[in-house]
């Protein structure tokens, strides 16, 4: 499709009567603004400050009344922003994103480096997991920051390991290290670690971000989650466990000594996770750790040497 072009002054008033819009039903203007970034060439101050002239022409790659058209649907069908144009940004790289798999979430970045600050020298160069990978978020976020390790990404969805590789493709194309990136991560399609079974006693470090949501809250969510992220990915089971539960038992069989156990979980679940490491006798250097917003959001443990 060709650019369309429309100037400075239909452009802010498009912007002005999303935000009316979307005002009934308290949904932000930052939505609004990734919306305008994936169709036009303007960065977000820009944007906030509408500081391009009205009589100015833009280059848009999406005609306005389309545009109007996916708006609409965001506000009145609770579509996420990111399901209408594609893509998520997480960390410092952009993912493509679908009904599929979850929304990569901001509060799920520090996994990385909580993961990075823990491995020993030796682990940096080992096997690393990423059990339910989903957009490939993790998986991808872990072959950037260790250049030497090799990673193994897998999802019980064909559906998510397709945009999983799409992702380390695209990857590809736009980061230096393009091509071995794709080669150092291995999808995998399986339940947790049932396609796995050759890395036994070989894993220097497993993360996962598990559906933890107990099944009553699941359908109290946002109508953007409850309607349109799936919920394989959400309905951890009645009092949201039901995965963690199985990572805690299964770990041990493939992990080294001192190998590295790494979920996120929902606030309010740590002590509890902390029990099943505990019960499971196979853990050591066990605690609970806060994200950003200073919630209680990671629980990690290491395989007893």
């Amino acid at each position: 499709m060709s650019d369309s072009l429309v100037t400075g002054r239909e452009l802010w008033a498009w912007r002005r009567w999303a935000r009316n819009m979307a005002a009934s039903e308290e949904i932000s203007d930052r939505e609004i603004d990734w919306l305008l970034q994936s169709v036009a060439n303007l960065d977000r101050l820009t944007l906030r400050l509408e500081s391009i002239a009205p009589d100015r022409s833009i280059a848009i790659s999406m005609p306005l009344d389309r545009l109007s058209v996916l708006w609409r649907d965001r506000v009145e069908h609770r579509q996420p922003v990111q399901y209408l144009i594609g893509t998520a940004f997480w960390r410092d790289f952009e993912l493509v994103v679908s009904p599929a798999v979850l929304i990569p979430r901001p509060e799920t970045e520090s996994i990385i480096d909580i993961a990075v600050a823990n491995a020993s020298n030796v682990q940096k160069q080992g096997i690393w997991v990423d059990l339910g990978t989903g957009s490939g978020a993790i998986a991808i976020g872990l072959a950037r920051e260790l250049p030497d390790a090799q990673i193994y990404a897998v999802d019980y969805s064909a559906a998510a390991l397709d945009i999983a590789r799409q992702n380390a493709t695209k990857l590809g194309v736009i980061d230096a290290d393009a091509q071995r990136l794709r080669q150092r991560i291995n999808f995998s399609q399986g339940s947790w670690w049932s396609s796995l079974a050759y890395l036994q006693g070989r894993v220097a470090g497993m993360l996962s971000n598990p559906p933890y949501i107990p099944s009553e809250e699941v359908l109290r969510l946002q109508p953007e989650v409850v309607k349109h992220e799936p919920h394989l990915a959400l309905d951890g089971g009645v009092d949201g466990l039901d995965a963690i539960r199985i990572l805690v038992e299964t770990a041990p069989a493939y992990l080294q000594p001192g190998g590295i156990w790494l979920i996120e979980m929902m606030a309010g679940q740590g002590s509890a996770v902390l029990e099943l490491l505990s019960a499971q006798g196979s853990y050591t250097d066990m605690e609970i750790i806060d994200d950003l917003a200073g919630l209680d959001r990671f629980v990690f443990a290491r395989l007893h040497s």
